[in-house]
């Protein structure tokens, strides 16, 4: 009997060999996809914290800055009326009809200073022509009509601007605050257009805080950029020492370091006594309320957060870059500037991106030391929320700080790259 040789090379053999290689692909992946699973898991926390505490309250913020109920859920037969008519064309009897129903059913259900109010901050004077008008139509004859009674009960309703009002507010989302943020409103025509110089707050205002935000910046950067390389080429005993004297002010209350800063710029304070004591001035300086106390305070609570970007990238700079520029000729002065201060730009840059961001947003501080003329837009936030409010002015204020704030991250990352952004 013929015995068969099987060649190594033959197909029989090759096919478990295959199966196996197949096989142990498959485990492979499983394995590497219940990895990623099990990484995935250890991370939801994190995403879930991140998410309810920031995501979740951004988009409420922007979602508030644009939502607009009242008016169309509220007056729903004038809203309805006004859909086809434009600003300049004569009002039907429809109209004042629909109107008419729609002020009695508010001032029977007590809304009535709700809607008005929400009205009013579209066009001046609708808070109380709406009152007065819903006091006088429940005493009236029911033998006028409508829009008889209507402009008995107040004269201003033959003015097309309060109609306006109603039609620019009657969407279920409207552009009106952030219009108002900016300064701007709609007019009897629908059209956008700047409110007159005297009623024009929040543009100046938003301009002074980024200036202001600006000069504590560079105040910053002028005070920590010295600090920081003192800090990163001292001997570590007394870096170390140093560098407790910077943290020390993260371990008192924000509060107190305010207050503390109110006793020493005050009138009265203990800078004015030592100024007077040694004959340098006369008469006490203003140094609290007003916009210098805000930078003052500001600047020495916002430092550390300049000076810790800085030492984390001066610290990994390699002292032998300067020696070899000494080496070749170069001057103290000019290896420093030409070597070393270039190095130290995503430290330079991260300081002033987180000290930037930071004051735009503070509150306690100029709400405290700044008073009326050292205030800035995050004051006016706070007041339409807890005075006014106006909720959706807040967010729509809110909005646009965070639109500087991505503006600032784009154009960072334009010029330096957030992949060289050093915190620490």
């Amino acid at each position: 009997m013929k015995q068969e040789i099987i060649s190594p090379h033959s197909a029989t053999p090759s096919q478990p060999i295959e199966f196996d290689r197949q096989e142990l692909k498959r485990r492979l992946n499983r394995a590497e996809r219940w990895n990623r699973i099990k990484a995935f898991l250890l991370v939801v926390p994190l995403l879930a914290f991140i998410g309810i505490t920031f995501v979740v309250p951004i988009a409420d913020m922007l979602y508030r800055s644009i939502d607009n109920p009242l008016i169309a859920e509220r007056m729903p037969n004038t809203v309805a009326a006004l859909e086809q008519w434009q600003p300049g064309n004569s009002l039907d009897e429809n109209a004042y009809a629909a109107l008419h129903q729609d002020i009695l059913a508010l001032h029977k259900s007590k809304e009535l200073a709700k809607v008005a109010s929400r009205l009013n901050t579209e066009q001046s004077g609708m808070r109380s022509l709406m009152t007065r008008t819903g006091r006088k139509l429940g005493r009236m004859s029911a033998e006028l009509t409508p829009k008889e009674q209507l402009l008995k009960a107040d004269k201003r309703w033959q003015k097309p601007a309060y109609w306006s009002a109603i039609k620019n507010l009657s969407g279920r989302y409207t552009l009106s605050y952030y219009l108002a943020a900016l300064d701007l409103r709609y007019d009897e025509s629908g059209d956008v257009v700047a409110q007159p110089e005297t009623r024009q707050i929040y543009v100046p205002l938003l301009l002074k805080t980024l200036g202001m935000s600006l000069l504590i910046t560079v105040t910053c950067l002028l005070l920590g950029y010295p600090l920081a390389y003192l800090l990163a080429t001292l001997p570590e005993s007394r870096s170390n020492l140093l560098m407790i004297l910077v943290l020390l002010p993260f371990w008192t209350s924000l509060l107190v370091r305010t207050t503390s800063w109110i006793v020493l710029l005050q009138t009265e304070g203990v800078i004015n006594d030592v100024l007077i004591s040694v004959g340098l001035i006369t008469e006490r300086i203003q140094m609290v309320h007003n916009m210098f106390g805000t930078v003052v305070a500001m600047t020495h609570i916002l430092l550390p957060f300049m000076i810790l970007p800085l030492y984390s990238v001066m610290k990994g700079i390699s002292p032998t870059y300067l020696r070899a520029a000494r080496s070749m000729g170069a001057t103290p002065a000019y290896a420093y500037a030409r070597v070393y201060m270039p190095q130290t730009l995503p430290g330079i840059g991260a300081g002033s991106l987180l000290v930037f961001i930071l004051s735009i947003g503070f509150y306690i501080t100029p709400a405290l030391v700044g008073g009326r003329s050292g205030q800035m837009i995050s004051n006016f936030i706070a007041y339409h929320m807890q005075t006014s409010l106006n909720w959706g002015m807040a967010a729509a204020l809110g909005g646009i700080l965070l639109a500087v704030v991505l503006l600032l991250y784009y154009a960072y990352n334009r010029l330096v790259g957030i992949n060289n952004l050093k915190v620490g």
